[in-house]
């Protein structure tokens, strides 16, 4: 199923470009920026016709900052030195710090493959023509996360409504569980941001869920797979923290490449992000995912739409 998938979406991408006058005429765009065109209303950026697409020397990865950015680049080192050989061109990871700039330098062209986090892949898909492929899973599916509204084990906080006229952490403002879920979920349940509590930024899900265990915040909702990873790391201690609200289940990270690449690259990169398998390091590091799953945007980012639509997030 996977194999026929991936091999799919390869196919389509070349035939696409086969079209004649293919993304001269942009007679669609949807949510996308002015620079590029949607005429298939996949609701992701179309590949650029020949001449005007880039075949760089040097692929540039980078996966998402929620946590120690060279924790990552050791993690991914297997997976580059495989998308390596596939592509037959040198892949070097370039370290950001912040969502917002990892959205930048897809835009400006400096990256080209990536892993953005949940909430930002929709800032990615529309501002920097990024086109999501896959998340991590396994042979059964792809993985997901919850928001977890964390406070300290000995807080007095026993339900959401005790957080009214209390300080909370949210993560960054681009970041679905951290910022964008909780203001369209809690007003749900009588409580509004900045309404009822206070927010300040921490800037990231492990400096959230670390703020709250020192007493730097009353409370944070985080990402619940980075909330786990933390435990089984120890940096925080099992049981040093508690949860007074659970989601639905989210999407994961996705991963996948700018537009403006060749098509023939693509395909060769999405080859790639098919057949390789996660070394034990990776395992260990995901959750147990042994591979990257195929999604599509259009389906499997709907929820995410929703609550950034349901904000009346300006993506274009």
């Amino acid at each position: 199923m996977m194999r026929k998938l991936f091999g799919f979406l390869a196919m389509v991408l070349i035939l696409a470009l086969a079209q004649p006058g293919f993304a001269q005429v942009c007679e669609h765009r949807g949510n996308l920026d002015e620079r590029f065109c949607d005429n298939d209303k996949d609701l992701v950026a179309d590949l650029l016709p020949a001449g005007q697409c880039k075949d760089p020397s040097t692929l540039v990865f980078t996966y998402t900052p929620v946590e120690d950015p060279a924790v990552y680049q050791d993690v991914f080192a297997d997976f580059m030195s495989y998308l390596e050989k596939a592509t037959g061109k040198k892949v070097i990871y370039y370290t950001v710090h912040s969502n917002a700039a990892q959205v930048e330098a897809m835009r400006s062209g400096r990256l080209h493959v990536a892993g953005f986090s949940t909430g930002p892949t929709v800032f990615a898909v529309n501002l920097a023509g990024y086109v999501p492929i896959a998340v991590k899973g396994g042979p059964e599916g792809f993985q997901g996360y919850n928001l977890v509204m964390l406070v300290k084990k000995d807080s007095p906080i026993q339900t959401m409504e005790d957080l009214k006229g209390k300080t909370v952490a949210h993560t960054s403002a681009s970041s679905n569980s951290g910022n964008l879920a909780p203001r369209v979920l809690f007003p749900e349940l009588g409580l509004t941001p900045e309404e009822d509590y206070k927010v300040v930024y921490s800037g990231k899900h492990d400096q959230s869920v670390l703020g709250v265990a020192h007493g730097d915040y009353e409370a944070a909702p985080v990402a619940s797979d980075v909330y786990e990873r933390m435990l089984r790391a120890g940096r925080v201690q099992e049981g040093e923290l508690r949860a007074i609200y659970t989601s639905e289940r989210f999407p994961t990270s996705s991963f996948g490449y700018s537009s403006e690449l060749c098509p023939e690259l693509v395909q060769k990169i999405v080859g790639a992000f098919h057949t390789y398998r996660y070394t034990d390091k990776m395992k260990e590091a995901f959750d147990g995912a042994d591979r990257f799953y195929p999604v599509t945007y259009k389906v499997d980012w709907g929820i995410i739409r929703t609550i950034n639509e349901a904000l009346g997030e300006e993506l274009k």
